[in-house]
């Protein structure tokens, strides 16, 4: 396929690369953080501008289990960075060891989601969302509650390193070892998780046409098809809908029911997964989730917003179903004829070789430099 070819699916890609491309850099260049080739810029908010200190600070903290309540987690903890930032289990554990209801999800380009977690439309920004792990108790994250809301801190405070990172990362102020600055540390280094290297990003933006095996450029045109759909939920530079940047001008925050489950016939989902619906109380939202970006979803499984599907090439055989049959058991029921599902999963017929093609294609996604960026990495393990 010509690469040109997926400039309408893409969105920002390719419609004028080179001159778009420039305009990025010199307007990245002046907050200093850089975007890959072929992506808008990110959206940087004003009061939380990124620098370089405000970043590193925030990759330390990231991974230091001191800023959980009882000092044995950290946000690594479910976010693993070769696993593109999710952790690789059905359901997250937190600090406490409470189970929680939804899948880690990875924090891959998580600066471009127009919403964040699975189904809050509420929760668009970085900063709110950040809130939620630290200091959330039903369920329990990291667990900074109670006395450990000023332990966590004073740890920090005594820490030989923090104090010159903090002063660093935050020069205008007196004491800068708080929360607020936590928040806006973490949210930093998180914006800065960026991945647009993989085997797809150097057949489309480097245009090298040796970049994807001929199965994999097979797949690539049955993603891009009417026929499958796949792109009108998971289309543009980030391969979700869901996804806003520098210059964009509509709503994003865009959410489906895509039959994973119909319990009662009338399309209802299990409790307290009911998506959209949990905070909306619409029964129009029930079962509406996040589309997710498809960037490394090779290695972010299992899959959906409960972890119930192990692999991808599980995945796609419900939607070639055109949703799960859930034949038994406390949540039986056929998400095929979920009265409330998305006219974008109505089904396809694949053949073995196509679905092995389409395969191809979605692990042409996977970025192997951002799954090893040292910049990205725990900073502990070089410590001594």
């Amino acid at each position: 396929m010509n690469p040109k070819v997926l400039a309408p699916v893409l969105g920002w890609a390719f419609l004028g690369l080179v001159a778009c491309d420039e305009a990025l850099e010199a307007s990245e260049s002046e907050s200093g953080h850089q975007v890959p080739l072929g992506f808008p810029g990110l959206r940087w908010p004003e009061d939380n501008p990124f620098s370089p200190d405000k970043a590193e600070l925030g990759r330390r903290l990231f991974y230091d289990v001191q800023l959980s309540g009882n000092g044995t987690q950290s946000c690594a903890s479910c976010h693993r960075q070769d696993l593109a930032f999710s952790d690789g289990r059905k359901l997250p554990v937190g600090s406490t060891g409470e189970k929680h209801p939804r899948n880690s999800p990875s924090l891959t380009n998580a600066g471009y989601n127009a919403t964040l977690t699975w189904a809050n439309p509420l929760l668009q920004s970085l900063e709110h969302q950040i809130l939620i792990p630290m200091f959330s108790e039903e369920p329990v994250e990291l667990g900074i509650v109670g006395a450990s809301v000023e332990g966590v801190l004073n740890r920090l405070r005594k820490d030989p390193v923090y104090p010159d990172l903090f002063a660093a990362a935050f020069p205008e102020r007196r004491a800068p070892i708080d929360y607020p600055q936590i928040v806006d540390a973490l949210a930093t280094f998180v914006r800065t998780l960026v991945s647009g290297n993989s085997p797809f990003d150097r057949f489309v933006y480097g245009e090298n046409p040796a970049a994807l095996s001929p199965s994999a450029q097979r797949g690539l045109e049955l993603f891009f098809s009417e026929r499958l759909e796949c792109h009108h939920c998971h289309g543009g530079f980030n391969f979700s809908e869901a996804s806003v940047h520098a210059d964009s001008v509509f709503d994003a925050a865009l959410f489906h029911n895509t039959g994973l489950y119909d319990i009662d016939g009338l399309g209802s989902y299990p409790a307290p997964n009911t998506g959209v619906h949990e905070v909306t109380g619409r029964p129009g939202d029930m079962g509406k989730f996040r589309a997710p970006t498809l960037r490394n979803v090779a290695v972010t499984g299992p899959y959906m917003h409960d972890g119930s599907v192990e692999t991808l090439e599980a995945v796609i055989r419900i939607y070639e179903a055109g949703g799960r049959n859930v034949e038994q058991g406390r949540w039986a029921g056929d998400g095929r004829f979920n009265p409330l599902k998305s006219g974008f999963v109505p089904g396809f017929d694949l053949t073995a070789e196509e679905r092995r093609d389409l395969l191809s294609f979605l692990e042409s996604l996977t970025d192997e430099s951002f799954l090893s960026n040292p910049r990205f990495s725990d900073p502990f393990e070089s410590e001594p």
